[in-house]
C-alpha cells in the first residue's frame, strides 16, 4: 500500500504542476481577447485565428485544470448531504463514485478520444474558418486531459483506501473536515434566521 501511496503522491504533484500552469492560460486568454477586441474595434481588423486561439486557451484551462480540481477536492458535490456523514462514509462514497463513475467515464472518453486526436494529427486537420488554426492541438487536449483525470481518480481512490487503513489522515485529501463543514452550515443557517 505504501508504494501505491507514493504513486498517488507523484500523480498529485504532476497534476498540481499542470493545473497551476494551466491557470496562467486564463491571463493569456484575456490578453488575446483584449488584443482581438482592440484590433477589431480600433483598427477594424478581425482575425478568426485570434478567436480560435481564445477557444483553445479556455479549453486548455478547463480540460487541464480538471484533474487539479479533483486533486484539491474543489469539484462540485452535494455538501449538504455529504457533510452529514463521517469521514469514513465519505471515503467510501468517493471510492464507489470513482470506481463506478469517474474511472469508467474517463476510460470511455479515452477510448473515443485517442483515435479522434490521432486522426486530426495524421490529417493535419485545419479549421474550416478562413484564417483558422490547425485543430489537432485542441483535439489532443481531450485524451491528455482525461488521462490526467483518470490518473488523479486512481490517486484519490488510493488515498481513500489508505485513509480507511489508517495510513493517512483525512486532511490529506479533504478540503475541510466534515465537522468544519457541518459547523459552517449550522452557523450559516443560524445567521440567516
Amino acid at each position: 500500500m505504501r508504494q501505491l501511496l507514493a504513486l498517488a503522491r507523484s500523480i498529485d504533484r504532476l497534476n498540481e504542476g499542470i493545473g497551476k500552469a494551466a491557470a496562467w492560460l486564463v491571463l493569456v486568454a484575456v490578453l488575446v481577447s483584449t488584443l482581438n477586441a482592440l484590433a477589431r474595434y480600433a483598427l477594424h481588423v478581425g482575425s478568426n485565428a485570434f478567436l480560435e486561439l481564445q477557444w483553445y486557451l479556455y479549453s486548455a484551462v478547463f480540460l487541464l485544470g480538471a484533474a487539479w480540481t479533483l486533486r484539491r477536492n474543489e469539484h462540485i458535490r452535494i455538501d449538504v448531504v455529504v457533510g452529514r456523514f463521517s469521514p469514513r462514509v465519505h471515503a467510501w462514497i468517493d471510492i464507489l463514485g470513482g470506481v463506478f463513475f469517474l474511472l469508467p467515464l474517463c476510460g470511455l472518453i479515452l477510448w473515443a478520444g485517442v483515435p479522434f486526436a490521432l486522426d486530426a494529427i495524421r490529417s493535419g486537420e485545419v479549421s474550416s474558418n478562413a484564417g483558422g488554426l490547425i485543430l489537432w492541438p485542441a483535439r489532443l487536449l481531450i485524451p491528455v486531459a482525461f488521462f490526467l483525470l483518470l490518473a488523479q481518480g486512481c490517486s484519490e481512490i488510493i488515498k481513500r483506501f489508505a485513509f480507511l487503513a489508517g495510513l493517512i489522515e483525512a486532511s490529506e485529501f479533504e478540503k475541510g473536515s466534515h465537522q468544519e463543514t457541518a459547523s459552517a452550515m449550522e452557523n450559516n443557517s443560524a445567521t440567516a434566521r
